[in-house]
């Protein structure tokens, strides 16, 4: 298992890799807080939908969770692929996701 050696902390932007079962398209991307979304779609299984972005603190993350709880997609991984503390929270708009 790789060692992360950024800090992780509760109310800093990051950058989150979301993964749940089933299709949703381009068109929930703005439901998802601007996240960026792809599908793969594996030959022997159900496609998997991966949201990718920044979220802006914890409490949006856990925001975000509930929403597609809601939806009844089951979690298969929360990932943070970048913790900036250097990055405000107006970069953590929607507009600003890295892609």
């Amino acid at each position: 298992m790789k060692e992360v050696k950024q800090k992780l902390t509760l109310d800093q932007p990051a950058t989150y890799q979301i993964k749940v079962p089933g299709h949703l398209d381009e068109s929930w991307s703005e439901w998802a807080g601007g996240m960026t979304i792809t599908v793969e779609n594996g030959d022997d299984g159900p496609p998997i939908t991966t949201l990718t972005g920044i979220v802006a603190d914890q409490a949006a993350l856990h925001g975000l969770l509930r929403r597609l709880y809601s939806l009844g997609l089951p979690l298969l991984s929360v990932i943070c692929i970048e913790c900036d503390p250097e990055r405000s929270v107006d970069d953590a708009s929607p507009n600003n996701n890295r892609r």
